[in-house]
Parts: structure tokens; sequence; C-alpha cells
């Protein structure tokens, strides 16, 4: 199963984009961006792990990658 957050590669400039089951939540520079950009989607805090398999797919390199 697919994790239904995606976290894609960088972009050429800087920072990656985020989807949610394909629906863009934003453009992010860093992991707290993508934590809020869940927090907004409406996940509890206490349930966002950047690192979980089933929540979250990085493509192009995990959470320490953005250029």
């Amino acid at each position: 199963m697919t994790p239904p957050i995606v976290v894609h590669p960088p972009s050429g400039s800087g920072g990656r984009r985020v989807t949610a089951h394909a629906e863009s939540l934003g453009f992010a520079h860093k992991p707290d961006d993508v934590v809020e950009f869940l927090r907004r989607a409406g996940l509890d805090l206490s349930d966002i792990q950047l690192d979980d398999p089933n929540l979250i797919e990085w493509r192009g390199g995990g959470p320490e990658v953005w250029s």
C-alpha cells in the first residue's frame, strides 16, 4: 500500500513538493514545513512521525535531503 503522504524529490531551486493522496499540500524547505502541512491537513502532531513509512513516502532522499 502506498503511504498517503509523498514528499517529492528536491527541485532544482531547493525545497520539495508535498502531496496527500495526490493533492498538493505545499512546497517544503525543511522537515518542520512537512509537519506543519500535515498539521493543517488535520493530523494530530503526536501522530506525525517523519520516519514512518506507512505515513510518508520520501522520494529522492529522506528528511535530511532538501537540495
